[in-house]
């Protein structure tokens, strides 16, 4: 009987040392798949300005939902447009924010890009406070920047308004602190900016006389080159679905959650933070063939353009089949 015991006790104790292998080797497979899954996310590298149509890629990134779907969102934020051109041109970025004239004339100049979505961006025509409608700046100057998104921007509000350029005396000023800073000494009575610079105008008195979406126009788009749609298109497919996983996530939560982010990325002050007007961000769309279509007989029209290009040969299909 004690034999028996002896021979049944080492039994025991194989069993249980292999039980233990076993476990063992489960763990590290676990971690082998767990550090595969971690190796196959992908960087997705966008070029941007300050804008609040960044701010759900921005929190998908904060809260790790780029991560959930394979991809590392990764936004570099320039502050002259230039300087995010040169860059995307370099080959340092996958894509760029950027608004359809500026797609336009990167076609013109050989790139091969294509539009993957429009974004939920804005301008704003800000004026001097005597100004109550955009039919009051008839003869008037307004600052802008000249061939691009601004000046188109500011020519299809005229036009909603029965005006045309030649209606107003247009003041070409790149720097967007320069034209709140003419308005702000009444040597130009309105100005095409983005925000910050709305809010921070109206509580210097100026008023807001409507915003492109107010007015039915979006021309801001994000663009990637063809080469990174080919390659990455698992890992656009996953940005956009985090996008759309951000933007439900700030529906659910108190604006206090997130909205120092606005701050930081936008580049509101903090003294305004009361102030800002969040979005009520949709999911991601694609650009409308009507936007693209506008946008680019406008730069024909401006001569940024000579080829004849369709919204087909521009609208990627990558994330909306």
């Amino acid at each position: 009987m004690k034999k028996k015991h002896i021979l049944f006790t080492m039994a025991l104790i194989f069993l249980l040392a292999g039980c233990g292998s076993a476990s063992d080797e489960t763990k590290s497979q676990e971690s082998n798949k767990a550090s595969s899954e971690v190796s196959e996310v992908e960087t997705i590298k966008v070029g941007v300005m300050p804008s609040m149509d960044n701010m759900p890629f921005v929190i998908s990134h904060e809260q790790g939902f780029d991560k959930d779907h394979g991809v590392d969102i990764q936004l570099q934020t320039f502050k002259a447009a230039k300087d995010r051109d040169a860059a995307f041109q370099a080959g340092e970025l996958d894509g760029i924010n950027a608004d359809l004239v500026g797609v336009a004339t990167y076609l013109q100049g050989g790139m091969d890009i294509k539009v993957t979505s429009a974004t939920y961006g804005q301008f704003d025509l800000i004026a001097t406070a005597e100004n109550k409608s955009v039919d009051d700046l008839k003869g008037k100057q307004i600052a802008i920047m000249k061939n691009q998104g601004p000046e188109f921007s500011i020519d299809q509000i005229l036009q909603k308004a029965g005006l045309t350029e030649a209606d107003v005396s247009l003041v070409d000023v790149p720097a967007v602190p320069s034209r709140v800073e003419l308005l702000e000494n009444e040597q130009a009575q309105g100005a095409i900016v983005p925000e910050p610079f709305v809010t921070m105008s109206e509580e210097k008195g100026l008023v807001s006389l409507g915003s492109t979406r107010d007015f039915g126009i979006n021309p801001f788009v994000l663009c990637f080159t063809t080469d990174t749609i080919d390659k990455k298109a698992e890992a656009l497919r996953g940005m956009y679905e985090a996008y759309n996983e951000a933007v439900d996530w700030m529906k659910e939560q108190d604006q206090s959650e997130y909205i120092d982010l606005f701050v930081e990325e936008v580049g509101f002050p903090e003294e305004l933070k009361d102030k800002i007007e969040v979005p009520d961000y949709p999911h991601i769309e694609q650009a409308s063939v009507e936007d693209v279509t506008l946008a680019f007989d406008w730069a024909k029209e401006h001569k940024l353009l000579t080829d004849d290009i369709t919204p087909d040969e521009v609208l990627s299909d990558v994330y909306f089949k």
